[in-house]
C-alpha cells in the first residue's frame, strides 16, 4: 500500500499540488463565513431538568443575563452640576439602540396615588434637576425613601450606586451587541472624563463583549508568534529556507482548512475553536520534521533525491498516520459529550489533524521533488555535536543505569501522586480574567458594595390562579426573602412582595415606615388601587405571570467559586425553600444563569474525566492494533502517563484548581506525547529484525536515528505551547504552561524510561508468523526493483531515475 502511495504521489505530484491548491481555495472561500459566536455557550444539556426549567422561566419572564451595570462611589455626583450631567448620561444611555431600559437615580420613577381614578401611576422623581442644592437634596431624600429601588441601586451605608441597563434579547446574542456595548461605554467614559468620577462596569453582556474582544486580539497575536517561533526553530535545525517555507505552507493550508470547516459546518468561532489555528500550527509541524529528517538521512546515505522521497513516504507514512490518529483521538472523544461547544471543537480539530497527515504526506515529497538535492550545511543537523553527545549520554544511561532510571521514575511518580491528591475542583464565572485586570477590579467593586452581580432566580408556583396574592403565601415569601437578604453573598431580593410593600408605602404618602406588606385592615383599600394596575402594570408583569399563579424572586450573588456557589444554592437557598414550601401545594425552584453555571461545571468535569479515560483506552487499542502485544501496549503507555501525573502533581502542590480547561489538556496532551513512543517503538521493532533480535543494539540504533526527530518535535511543541503562558487570561495561560511542561517531561520519559523498560522487560523475541501492522514501518522489506513509473514526470537525470524506486515487497528472510 505504502509503496503504491509513494508511486502515486511522485507520479502525479503536479496534479496533486494543483488539487490541494483548489481545495484550499474552496476552504478559504468558506472560511469567510466563519463568525465569532455571540451566544452564551450552554454546557448543561438541553434535556436536563434544570435546563428545561430555566427555558420555561425565560419564556415567562425573559432573559436573566441581559443586564449591564455601571457603578460608582463618589459623593461629588450628588452636587447639582454633576447630578445634572449624571441624568444626561442616563438619558443618552436610554437612547442607545438595543437598550431596553435604564434604571438609575436621576431617572428614577416613583409610584403615585391617583385618588380620582383609584390607581397608581409612575412619575419621575427628577423631572428636571434644580439649581439649588437644598432642593436637590430634598429630592434625593425622597428617592432614597423609595425602598423598592433604593435598596437595589444605592448602597445606603456608603453612598455607592450604579446604573442598571437592560439589553434587548434580540440584540444580546448578535453582532449588534458589540455595537451597543461600545456605545454604552463611550457615553459613560465621556461622563467619567468630564467629571473625573471613576466608573466600574459589570454584567454578562459587558463581560462577554470585553473578554471576547481581548481573546480575539490575543489569538491573532499568538497565531503570528507561533508561526514566527516555529520558523526560527526549523531554520535553526535544518539550516535551509526550503525546510522552513514549505512546512509552514502545510500549516497555513491546514489553518485555512480548519476555518473552512467551520464555515462549511456552520459552526461559530468560540473560545475553544478560536484556539485551533495556533494549536494546528504547533501540532502540525512534527509531521514535517519527521518527514524532512528522514529525507535528509536518506540523502546522506545515497544522495538520490527521488529514491529518498519514495523511502520517506513508504517508511514514515504509516507511523505518521498512526501518530496523527492518536493525536486526533484526544479531540474526537469530546464529540461524545452532549455539549455543543465541545462537540464542535472535537469534530473540527480531529478532522483537520487527520487532514494534516494528508497534506504533509503529499505536499512535502511532491514539492521537494522539484527542489535541488540538499547538501552541505542543510545536512549539518544530522551530525549536530551537542545532539550527538546528548543521545550518546542517554544511550549510556539507559544501558548502564536502567534500574536507577525506573527507581527515580517511580519516586517521581509517587511525589506526583501526592500532589494529585491535593488537587481540588474550582471554577469562577469570570475564570479566565486576570486578577489585576480592570474587569476583575470592577467585579470586586460590585461584590464589596452590592453583593455581586451574578443573576440568581427563584420561581415559585402556587398552583392556583391569583395564588401569588394570598396573604399567607406572601408572608412566607417575605420570610424567605429576609433570610436571603441576611446572607452577605446575596443581594437584597426583589419580587412582587417588594412591589406590594412599595404600593403600601405609596398609599400612605411615601412614608418609609409603611414599607411593608398590606395588613388585613388596609389590604382591601390598597388592592383596589393595585388591581387597576395603571402604569405600574409593567412592573407587575416583571414579577408574576398573567394568571398571578407564578412569581419570581430576583437577586444577585458574588462570584465566590463553583464549589461555594453550589454549597450556597443547595444548602442555603434550596434548603430554605424546602423548609418553607414543602408542606404545601406550592412548588419552588432556584434557577438562572448562575445555577446553570455551577451545574454545568460539575457536569463538564465529570464528562471530561470519562472522555479522558476513553481517550486512553482508544489509544491503547490503536497501540494493540500496531503491535499485537499486550506487553508493548503497557510499556508504551507508562512513559506517557508519568508526564500527566507530573502535571497533576504540580497543580496540586501549586494550588492550581482542576477546571474544564485543564481537564481537556490531559487527554489532548496524552494523544500528542504518545506519538514519540510510537515512532520509537516502530524503529525499535525494525532494528530488532535487522540486528538478530538483540535488544541492546536495537535500543542504541533507535535512539540514534529516531532520537533527533523526537527531540526536534518536542522542542517545537514546547516552544509553540509555551507562548500561551504570556496570555492575560488564566485559562489560556494554564494551557500553555501545563501543556508545554507536560510535553517536555514526556520527551525525557520517552527517551529514557521507555528504553529502560524495554531493556528490562522485553526479550526481543518475536513470532515469525505474527505480522502486526507496525511491520509496515521502515525497512522490514528487502530492496529490489520497483514497479514501472512514468519517468518523464520526474525531473532528474536519466541514470538517477533508473535507480529511483526500489521494490520493497519481499519480506526479510523470504
Amino acid at each position: 500500500m505504502w509503496t503504491r502511495l509513494a508511486h502515486i504521489v511522485l507520479k502525479y505530484r503536479l496534479f496533486l499540488i494543483i488539487f490541494l491548491a483548489l481545495v484550499t481555495g474552496f476552504m478559504a472561500y468558506h472560511a469567510r463565513k466563519a463568525e465569532y459566536t455571540y451566544t452564551l455557550s450552554t454546557v448543561v444539556p438541553a434535556n436536563d431538568p434544570d435546563m428545561q426549567f430555566f427555558q420555561e422561566f425565560r419564556k415567562m419572564f425573559g432573559e436573566d443575563g441581559n443586564i449591564v451595570a455601571i457603578g460608582f462611589r463618589d459623593s461629588s455626583i450628588y452636587s447639582t452640576e454633576r447630578f445634572r450631567q449624571f441624568q444626561y448620561m442616563c438619558q443618552e444611555l436610554a437612547s442607545v439602540q438595543g437598550v431596553n431600559q435604564v434604571i438609575a437615580l436621576p431617572v428614577l420613577k416613583k409610584l403615585q396615588k391617583d385618588t380620582q381614578n383609584k390607581e397608581f401611576t409612575l412619575v419621575p422623581i427628577f423631572p428636571e434637576i434644580p439649581d439649588d442644592q437644598a432642593a436637590l437634596d430634598s429630592l434625593l431624600r425622597l428617592a432614597n425613601n423609595q425602598k423598592l429601588y433604593s435598596s437595589q441601586i444605592i448602597n445606603q451605608e456608603n453612598g455607592a450606586g450604579f446604573v442598571l441597563i437592560t439589553i434587548d434579547s434580540e440584540v444580546l446574542n448578535t453582532r449588534k451587541r458589540d455595537g451597543a456595548i461600545a456605545d454604552i461605554k463611550f457615553i459613560a467614559e465621556a461622563f467619567s472624563t468630564h467629571t473625573g468620577i471613576v466608573l466600574h462596569y459589570v454584567g454578562l453582556p459587558y463581560l462577554r463583549t470585553e473578554v471576547n474582544g481581548q481573546i480575539k486580539a490575543e489569538l491573532q497575536v499568538f497565531l503570528v508568534v507561533s508561526l514566527v517561533i516555529t520558523a526560527m526553530i526549523l531554520l535553526f535545525l535544518f539550516r535551509s529556507w526550503d525546510a522552513v517555507l514549505f512546512p509552514l505552507i502545510v500549516i497555513v493550508v491546514i489553518v485555512i482548512w480548519s476555518l473552512g470547516t467551520l464555515g462549511l459546518t456552520g459552526y461559530e468561532i468560540t473560545m475553544l475553536t478560536g484556539l485551533l489555528p495556533p494549536i494546528i500550527v504547533i501540532i502540525g509541524i512534527p509531521n514535517s520534521i519527521y518527514l524532512l529528517n528522514k529525507y535528509h538521512q536518506e540523502i546522506d546515505k545515497h544522495g538520490n533525491k527521488i529514491r529518498a522521497l519514495s523511502v520517506v513516504i513508504r517508511k514514515i507514512g504509516i507511523v505518521t498516520l498512526i501518530t496523527n490518529s492518536t493525536t486526533a483521538v484526544g479531540f474526537i472523544v469530546l464529540v461524545l459529550i452532549d455539549i455543543p461547544v465541545l462537540r464542535e471543537f472535537g469534530i473540527v480539530a480531529s478532522i483537520n489533524i487527520m487532514a494534516t497527515f494528508l497534506v504533509s504526506i503529499i505536499l512535502i515529497p511532491a514539492v521537494f521533488s522539484y527542489l535541488p538535492v540538499p547538501k552541505g550545511k542543510q545536512l549539518k543537523h544530522l551530525k549536530f555535536r551537542f545532539l550527538d553527545y546528548l543521545l550518546t549520554t542517554f544511550d549510556l544511561i539507559v544501558h548502564r543505569h536502567r534500574y536507577r532510571i525506573l527507581v527515580l521514575a517511580s519516586l517521581f511518580t509517587g511525589v506526583a501522586i501526592i500532589g494529585l491528591l491535593r488537587v481540588q475542583s474550582m471554577s469562577f464565572m469570570v475564570d479566565d480574567v486576570p486578577e489585576d485586570s480592570q474587569v476583575k477590579k470592577d467585579l470586586l467593586f460590585f461584590e464589596e458594595n452590592f453583593s455581586g452581580i451574578m443573576p440568581l432566580e427563584i420561581l415559585i408556583d402556587t398552583r392556583k390562579r391569583n395564588g401569588v396574592l394570598r396573604p399567607e403565601f406572601l408572608e412566607k415569601v417575605e420570610q424567605f426573602e429576609s433570610y436571603l437578604d441576611a446572607n452577605p453573598h446575596l443581594s437584597t431580593p426583589v419580587s412582587v412582595v417588594s412591589m406590594l410593600k412599595a404600593v403600601r408605602q405609596t398609599f400612605y404618602n411615601d412614608n418609609p415606615a409603611y414599607y411593608a406588606l398590606p395588613t388585613r385592615q388596609d389590604r382591601s383599600f390598597i388592592l383596589r388601587y393595585f388591581s387597576n394596575e395603571g402604569s405600574q402594570r409593567g412592573l407587575i408583569e416583571s414579577f408574576v405571570d398573567s394568571n398571578r399563579q407564578k412569581m419570581r424572586i430576583s437577586l444577585k450573588m458574588a462570584d465566590i467559586g463553583s464549589n461555594r456557589m453550589d454549597s450556597l444554592i443547595q444548602h442555603v437557598v434550596q434548603a430554605k425553600i424546602t423548609e418553607l414550601f414543602s408542606d404545601s401545594e406550592t412548588e419552588a425552584h432556584a434557577t438562572g444563569t448562575t445555577l446553570l453555571f455551577v451545574k454545568g461545571n460539575k457536569y463538564l468535569l465529570e464528562n471530561l474525566r470519562n472522555t479522558m479515560l476513553l481517550a486512553f483506552v482508544l489509544i491503547a487499542v490503536i497501540m494493540g492494533a500496531l503491535f499485537r502485544n499486550p506487553k508493548m501496549i503497557v510499556l508504551s503507555v507508562i512513559p506517557n502517563l508519568i508526564p500527566l501525573l507530573f502535571t497533576a502533581g504540580v497543580m496540586g502542590f501549586a494550588g492550581v484548581p482542576l477546571k474544564p480547561s485543564s481537564v481537556v489538556i490531559f487527554s489532548v496532551v496524552f494523544g500528542i506525547s504518545v506519538d514519540s513512543a510510537i515512532h520509537f517503538l516502530a524503529k525499535y521493532r525494525q532494528e530488532l529484525y535487522t540486528n538478530d533480535f538483540f535488544v541492546p543494539v536495537a535500543i542504541s540504533k533507535s535512539l540514534r536515528e529516531i532520537g533527533p526527530s523526537m527531540i526536534f518535535t518536542s522542542v517545537v511543541l514546547f516552544a509553540g505551547f509555551i507562548i500561551f503562558s504570556a496570555s492575560d487570561f488564566v485559562g489560556t495561560r494554564m494551557l500553555g504552561i501545563l501543556t508545554s511542561s507536560t510535553l517536555l517531561v514526556a520527551m525525557f520519559t520517552n527517551l529514557l524510561v521507555l528504553p529502560a523498560l524495554l531493556m528490562i522487560f522485553d526479550d526481543g523475541k518475536r513470532s515469525g508468523d505474527a505480522h502486526p501492522l507496525i511491520e509496515h514501518y521502515e525497512e522490514f522489506y528487502q530492496e529490489g526493483d520497483d514497479e514501472e513509473i512514468d519517468l518523464h514526470l520526474l525531473s532528474r537525470e536519466k541514470e538517477e531515475i533508473g535507480e529511483a524506486f526500489v521494490d520493497t515487497e519481499e519480506k526479510l528472510g523470504d
